[in-house]
């Protein structure tokens, strides 16, 4: 077992390309985690995940802040508390809609978290 608080993981900047975006991963393949990875994603007001799709699922749920999550057939409003789900091959991205950090949790499969 393995505990750890959220604060305690640096948070990485998603790159260049990616404003305003950080990401921690909470659980992962360092942590021994066979099957699933949880991150943590920061976005700042104004900022977005980038528009994607990829060929598995994962599940959000908002800490803080208030967000949208973006796909083809429009958006749909997202605030803490919420919890979503986006299938495999959906594409989708994240956006912070309020004036405050958008916070939330995201657990994908470890296939779906890009080794370091």
């Amino acid at each position: 077992m393995n505990v750890k608080n959220w604060k305690d993981v640096p948070g990485v900047p998603m790159g260049k390309d990616v404003p305003g975006v950080t990401k921690r991963v909470l659980v992962g393949a360092d942590d021994g985690a066979p099957v699933f990875a949880m991150r943590h994603f920061e976005i700042q007001p104004a900022a977005t995940s980038p528009y994607h799709d990829h060929d598995w699922e994962h599940e959000v749920f908002v800490v803080a802040g208030e967000g949208e999550l973006v796909g083809e057939d429009g958006s749909l409003p997202l605030k803490a508390g919420d919890a979503a789900y986006v299938a495999p091959g959906e594409k989708h991205c994240l956006r912070n809609s309020g004036a405050e950090v958008f916070s939330f949790l995201c657990v994908v499969p470890m296939r779906g978290e890009a080794p370091k």
